[in-house]
């Protein structure tokens, strides 16, 4: 049987956004002992050499390019993941996880910026259900807490990554690319935890664990997967799968106790997620549902 590259890149998406949403709960407990940028620089220095080293035969096609294009995918990674590991510091697994699926509405956004085309009428209603989304999961007492706006400038990096690998993916070989952004990513996590953030002392064994599943699965797998995932899959249908990442993060974080669903959070999420099947869909599977209902009449 054979399958078309377009299903494995949904296939590698949806993979990588479980293992993402249960490395939210991960990354929440391995910060009681690891500063961030210490947790960043091993998960990003160990990604890399998996990579280099499960490509070595490929690093002759490195040129100037690539290298251009890996440093700029790793500074706007880190930038990210950076925000959102400070931003789970304040706030819990399951709202840091879907605060960051707002990447799905700047992603338009940033089109626009540089393509100068026009929001359509559904690019406005999805912005208005997300900054209502984003109120009732935020919002205390008419604030935003640190933690939650840590999580949505991560939310604009990951936009700004992913529109850059969006181009930056054409032409190239996924794994090398991959390879460079977190060489990149690992080198600058490194500088800025050594001039910012002391260096843990002593390592629980459960946090080792902790530490090497999040470098190997959620950095060197799901980053590559995401990478192949982008490069094979139309970019509506992978922003609506990569937003699932929320819903497992939110579910792993009930299931450990880090989170209790009330009301107002289930309708922020709600709003949330709804935001980003109306900014990635436009409601085209309604309007598909109507033209089928009015043949049937």
């Amino acid at each position: 049987m054979n399958i078309s590259k377009t299903a494995l890149g949904r296939a590698a998406l949806l993979l990588a956004t479980v293992i993402w949403g249960i490395s939210f709960v991960l990354m929440d407990f391995t910060l009681t002992s690891v500063p961030t940028f210490y947790i960043l620089a091993i998960r990003f220095t160990g990604a890399a050499v998996i990579l280099f080293a499960i490509s070595a035969k490929r690093l002759k096609k490195i040129d100037r390019s690539y290298i251009k294009w890996g440093a700029v995918l790793g500074a706007a990674l880190l930038s990210a993941y950076a925000l959102q590991t400070f931003g789970l510091q304040f706030t819990t697994p399951g709202k840091n996880a879907f605060l960051t699926t707002t990447y799905c509405i700047i992603v338009p956004l940033l089109h626009w910026v540089f393509s100068r085309q026009r929001h359509d009428r559904y690019n406005v209603i999805a912005a208005a259900l997300c900054v209502a989304g984003i109120g009732f999961i935020s919002l205390n007492d008419f604030s935003i807490g640190l933690g939650d706006g840590l999580t949505i400038l991560c939310g604009v990096m990951y936009a700004a990554h992913i529109v850059a690998l969006g181009a930056a993916v054409k032409d190239r070989d996924f794994i090398v690319l991959s390879a460079l952004q977190f060489a990149y990513a690992g080198a600058l996590a490194w500088i800025l935890g050594l001039l910012t953030q002391p260096f843990p002392e002593a390592i629980p064994t459960n946090t080792v664990y902790a530490l090497a599943f999040l470098t190997v699965m959620s950095t060197a797998l799901c980053l590559t997967l995401q990478v192949f995932g982008q490069k094979h899959t139309p970019p509506t249908q992978a922003a609506i799968i990569m937003a699932l990442e929320a819903v497992f993060g939110a579910a792993a974080s009930v299931a450990v106790g880090s989170e209790v669903i009330t009301p107002r959070l289930a309708l922020g999420f709600a709003l949330t997620f709804l935001s980003v099947i109306v900014s990635e869909t436009k409601l085209s599977f309604l309007r598909g549902k109507r033209k089928s209902e009015e043949v049937l009449q």
